[in-house]
């Protein structure tokens, strides 16, 4: 049945699932409305630069065979099998509802273009009840009659950097549908890439497993990072308490640091609230979220102690920040804490060079290749993402280049020992 597939998107979720249902042999067309991406993907050149394994060379493959091409032209919709949408859902803090901007005009654009009886799928991560009731409502408006003239369905992906590939093929997937025909078409497109088990369900429960799964991790990050902040003060080694909490059967503390990046963590615990406003107070939710928002702030307030030890001003040092991407060894920024990290620094005169071996440029933000020269004279090394290529920084080099031998360890990349024996003033989350 299915023959053309229209991939609505082409970013972190977008990308590698075109690769992959282009490469079990359908024809796909991505749409996206970012000129210099639709360019590259035609050449078979990656957007994506992290170290993302196989994606860049499947791509390549599946756009020389013809598989894969990407447009702008929403028109592209009208002889589609299947519509799969992935855009980005972000939360508006201000406002403090979702930002659904960038679904709802796709929504509508693939709405005006809908001539086929195609199945509709957003992969997009979103709140409660958005499939029923924005999601639906944009596509009916035209006479179109949901389960009649279109099948609609919600397959949240579970992709993440470095693992993009690996996860859609491996992952078990849910998959809702607004009717059995809808779940059903969808488990039988998905069934072409997905070796792990498709578990039909409606479209509600879809959206809260998938909300829920992601609030579930950020609580316990946010919990890890508290026990961090406990034995700061009770000058215990929580990496060490956490080794051996988890010696204990049923328990799986995460892993403390510097804060929490990535589209889906940071808002999507917001999403799942958002569905129950004025009528539940999800307060372990909101207080998991504010713990880890607070983590970027408490690692500045790290670096102030090493300079009050020193006897430094920040005014007017430089800081070295390594890492802007917000996972290890990969290119994606997105809410990367150390964006307030370099903001607050800023704000209180430090001159801040950036370095990270994925992320060239961001804005006006002073990004070198160069670690060297990062390094060059500064006061202090902030370390915010555990880039493989940080794991082989030596010591005594560091020393060498830097003017002031601080190091701040976000991530828990070097030894507090080490560190000190080489005469670093050394202070890290948890530590």
């Amino acid at each position: 049945m299915f023959k053309k597939i229209v991939v609505v998107g082409m970013g972190y979720v977008g990308i590698p699932v075109a690769a992959e249902f282009a490469n079990h042999g359908f024809d796909v067309v991505g749409v996206e409305i970012i000129k210099w991406k639709v360019d590259w993907i035609n050449k078979g050149k990656c957007p994506i630069q992290g170290n993302e394994p196989r994606l860049a060379e499947l791509l390549k493959k599946v756009v020389k065979n013809g598989k894969l091409r990407v447009a702008q032209d929403f028109s592209e919709c009208r002889d589609a099998d299947a519509i799969l949408i992935c855009t980005e859902t972000p939360f508006d803090l201000k406002r403090k509802k979702p930002d659904y901007s960038a679904l709802k005009s796709a929504v509508d654009s693939v709405a005006e273009n809908l001539e086929k009886k195609s199945l509709i799928v957003v992969e997009s991560t979103i709140a409660p009840k958005t499939m029923e009731n924005v999601v639906k409502p944009i596509i009916e408006k035209n006479g179109k009659k949901a389960g009649k003239d279109f099948y609609l369905a919600n397959c949240p992906e579970r992709v993440m950097p470095g693992k993009l590939l690996y996860n859609i093929e491996n992952l078990d997937r849910v998959v809702g549908g607004i009717d059995k025909k809808s779940q059903a078409l969808a488990v039988e497109l998905y069934s072409h890439i997905v070796k792990g088990k498709l578990y039909p369900t409606d479209c509600l429960t879809a959206e809260i497993v998938k909300t829920t799964e992601n609030a579930y991790r950020d609580v316990q990050i946010g919990f890890a990072n508290e026990i961090a902040l406990i034995c700061e003060k009770l000058g215990v080694d929580t990496f060490k308490v956490r080794e051996l909490v988890n010696k204990c059967p049923y328990r799986d503390m995460h892993l403390p640091g510097v804060g929490v990046g990535g589209h889906c963590l940071p808002k999507d615990s917001l999403l799942l609230a958002y569905s129950v406003k004025n009528k539940v107070d999800p307060r372990m939710l909101m207080t998991a979220r504010e713990i880890n928002e607070s983590m970027p702030l408490h690692m500045v307030e790290l670096i102030k102690e090493c300079f009050t030890k020193v006897k430094k001003n920040l005014k007017e040092s430089k800081i070295s920040v390594l890492g802007l991407a917000y996972l290890q060894n990969s290119d994606d920024t997105r809410n990367s804490p150390a964006f307030p990290i370099i903001e607050k620094l800023k704000e209180n005169g430090a001159d801040v060079s950036v370095h990270d071996p994925y992320v060239n440029e961001h804005g006006d933000m002073n990004i070198t290749d160069d670690i060297s020269k990062s390094l060059k004279d500064s006061d202090c090394l902030v370390l915010v993402t555990a880039h493989d290529e940080y794991k082989k920084l030596n010591l005594k080099k560091i020393k060498k280049l830097m003017r002031t031998p601080i190091i701040v360890d976000g991530r828990n990349l070097f030894s507090k020992e080490e560190c000190e024996k080489e005469g670093f003033v050394y202070r890290g989350i948890g530590k």
